[in-house]
C-alpha cells in the first residue's frame, strides 16, 4: 500500500490490436522440434552401431543408411544453428525442416527393408509437429509430399527388386495414414487457435478489470484494507493510510493487531459473529470517528476480509454542505422578498418622526429603525453566502490591505486607529480576491473590537512566514471564548451576541476555503480570543 499516485497503466489491448503467438513463443517450439529431429537421428545412429543386424537397420544398403544418418544429424545440427541466428525466416526453416524429415526418412527406410522396416511412421510424428507448430498451415501439402515420396520409394523397390505389389496396399494405408494426421493436426491446431484468442480476450477483460478495480480502490475516499484470515494487512488504499496513519510501505509482517488493536478487536468479534452490522469507531492514532464494515473474502473456505473504513466526518461534512446549500437558495430568495418591505418600513419611519411626537413614541419608532436596521443587516449577510462562487485573486501586499481595512474600521466604529497594532513584512504577499480580503478582515477585526478593552494595542495583526506559507493572527485581549462555544463558532446563525446574526464568522470561513485558504480558531491560555488565517504556499505570488 503506498500513498503515492497510482501509475498510470494502458489498459490490455484486445487481441486483434497484438499478435497471438509472438515469435519467441513460435522460434521456441521450432527448437524444440528440431531437438526431437537430432535425436532421432542421433538414436538410429546409435542403434545401427550396436544392433544393427538385430534390429535389421540398414540391411539392404547398410554404408547408404550409415550416410544417410550422418547426413540427417549434420543437418539437424546445421538447422539448429540457424534456429539460434533466426535466419532464414521461421516458415522456411519449417519448410526445410519437414524436406529434411521427408528425404531422409524415406532413404533410411528404403536402406532397411522398406515398408517391413516401419521407419515411415515417424514421419506421422514431423507431421503432427509441423502441423501443431504452423498452426495448420499448408499440413496437407507435407503430407502429399510424404505419400509421395514413399509411394515412388516402394514403386522403385518393385520395379528393381521385384517386391510384392501386395505391399502397395500397406503404403496406401500408410499415405492414408499420413493425411489423417495432417487433418488431426490441422483441426486442433483450429481448435487451439480459437482457444488462445478467447483466453487472450478473457486475459484483456480481467487485465481491464483489475485495472479499474485498482484505479477505483486508488482513489475511493473511504478507506479499504485487505487482510487474510490470520489479519495480515494484504493491501490498501491511501485513504486507509490517511485515516489510520500507516506506515508505508507495508511489510510482511504487518498485521491489524500491530496498525489497530482496537480494529483487530472488532475484526475478531466479526469473526466470532459474521452478522455483525457496521460499527462506529474511533481511530486511536489519528482520532478519526470511521464506520467499520466487513465483508468476507470466500472461495472454498474463509481466506480473509476486505475493511471498508468510512470516513463519517466527510459524511458529516458533505450532508452539512448539502443542507447549506439547500438553505442557501432558500435564504437568497427569501432575502430578496425580505428587502422590498423593509424599505418600505423604513422610509414610514422616517416620515413619522419628522412629525411632532412625544417621547414613548419616538422610543417605539426607534426600535422599529433598529431591527429594520437588523433584519437588512442579516438580509446582507445571506445574500454575501453566493459570493464565494465568484473569486477574483490577485497578487495583495498584505501589510497594505491590513493597514487600509484598520483605517476604514476606526473611522466607521469612530475608535482610535491605536487601538490596533499591525505587525507585518512588505514580503507577505498572497493571491486573494480583494473585496473578499477586506470582508474577512472587516469581520474578524469587527469581533476583536467589540470584545477587547479598547486600549492601545489591544487587537494585534501578526503576519508571518513560516515554512513557505503566509499566516496572520489576529488576537484580541478580550474574555475569549469558551470551549463549547468553540465547538460551533465556524456554525451558521450560531453568535454569543445578541445584535449578531451569526452569520459572520461562517461567511469568513467560506470566502477563505473559496480563495485556497484556511481560516481556524486558535485557543489561547492567557484570555483573549485569536483567529488564524492560513494562505497556504499556494497563495503567495
Amino acid at each position: 500500500m503506498s500513498d503515492s499516485p497510482p501509475i498510470e497503466t494502458p489498459l490490455a489491448l484486445p487481441p486483434g490490436d497484438a499478435p497471438l503467438h509472438t515469435p519467441t513463443d513460435l522460434w521456441r517450439s521450432i527448437y524444440f522440434f528440431n531437438l526431437y529431429r537430432l535425436t532421432v537421428a542421433c538414436l538410429l545412429l546409435l542403434l545401427s552401431g550396436v544392433f544393427g543386424d538385430a534390429i535389421a537397420l540398414g540391411e539392404r544398403d547398410p554404408r547408404l543408411f550409415l550416410h544417410t544418418a550422418i547426413a540427417y544429424a549434420v543437418l539437424a545440427l546445421l538447422l539448429q544453428v540457424a534456429i539460434a541466428l533466426r535466419k532464414p525466416r521461421f516458415n522456411l526453416q519449417l519448410a526445410m525442416q519437414m524436406a529434411t524429415d521427408i528425404g531422409c526418412v524415406t532413404l533410411l527406410a528404403h536402406t532397411s527393408g522398406g515398408m517391413q522396416s516401419s521407419l515411415g511412421i515417424l514421419l506421422l510424428v514431423s507431421l503432427a509437429a509441423a502441423g501443431m507448430i504452423s498452426r495448420g498451415r499448408i499440413t496437407l501439402f507435407y503430407a502429399a509430399l510424404a505419400s509421395i515420396a514413399v509411394l515412388l520409394q516402394h514403386a522403385y523397390v518393385v520395379l528393381t527388386q521385384e517386391a510384392s505389389v501386395g505391399q502397395f496396399l500397406q503404403v496406401g494405408l500408410l499415405s492414408v495414414a499420413y493425411f489423417v494426421v495432417a487433418w488431426m493436426a490441422h483441426t486442433l491446431a483450429k481448435y487451439a487457435v480459437a482457444s488462445e484468442e478467447l483466453a487472450a480476450l478473457r486475459g484483456v477483460d480481467l487485465a481491464n478489470m483489475a485495472e479499474a478495480n485498482r484505479l477505483m480502490i486508488q482513489d475511493m475516499p473511504d478507506g479499504v484494507l485487505v487482510v487474510d484470515e490470520r489479519g495480515v494487512l494484504r493491501q490498501g488504499n491511501p485513504s486507509a493510510q490517511r485515516l489510520m496513519g500507516l506506515a508505508l510501505p507495508l511489510t510482511s509482517e504487518a498485521t491489524l493487531e500491530s496498525c489497530s488493536p482496537s480494529l483487530a478487536r472488532q475484526f475478531v468479534a466479526w469473526r466470532k459473529e459474521p452478522g455483525r452490522g457496521a460499527q462506529l469507531l474511533r481511530l486511536p492514532g489519528t482520532h478519526y470517528l470511521v464506520r467499520v464494515r466487513f465483508l468476507p473474502v470466500q472461495r472454498g473456505g474463509f481466506w480473509g476480509a476486505v475493511v471498508f473504513l468510512e470516513d463519517m466526518q466527510r459524511i458529516q461534512a458533505q450532508a452539512q454542505q448539502i443542507k447549506l446549500a439547500a438553505l442557501g437558495r432558500l435564504t437568497a430568495n427569501i432575502a430578496h422578498e425580505v428587502r422590498n418591505p423593509l424599505s418600505s418600513i423604513s422610509y414610514a419611519v422616517e416620515l413619522l418622526q419628522e412629525d411632532g411626537q412625544d417621547p414613548q413614541q419616538a422610543r417605539l419608532l426607534r426600535i422599529i429603525l433598529d431591527n429594520n436596521a437588523r433584519i437588512n443587516r442579516i438580509v446582507q449577510d445571506v445574500m454575501q453566502l453566493n459570493q464565494r462562487d465568484r473569486v477574483q485573486a490577485e497578487p495583495l501586499a498584505l501589510a497594505q490591505v491590513l493597514r487600509t481595512s484598520i483605517v476604514s474600521l476606526c473611522q466607521s466604529e469612530r475608535v482610535a486607529l491605536e487601538i490596533f497594532q499591525v505587525e507585518a513584512d512588505a514580503d507577505c504577499m498572497i493571491n486573494f480576491d480583494r473585496g473578499h480580503l477586506e470582508q474577512v478582515l472587516w469581520n474578524l477585526c469587527g469581533n476583536a473590537l467589540r470584545y477587547c478593552s479598547k486600549q492601545a494595542a489591544s487587537v494585534r495583526m501578526m503576519a508571518t512566514m513560516p515554512e513557505g506559507e503566509t499566516v496572520l493572527e489576529i488576537a484580541d485581549d478580550g474574555p475569549g471564548v469558551t470551549a463549547d462555544s468553540a465547538q460551533q463558532l465556524f456554525e451558521p446563525f450560531f453568535t454569543t451576541s445578541t445584535g449578531g446574526t451569526g452569520l459572520g464568522l461562517y461567511i469568513a470561513r467560506e470566502l477563505c476555503e473559496a480563495n485556497s485558504a484556511v481560516l481556524e480558531y486558535v485557543p489561547r491560555t492567557g484570555g483573549g480570543a485569536c483567529f488564524r488565517i492560513v494562505f497556504g504556499a499556494n497563495n503567495e505570488h
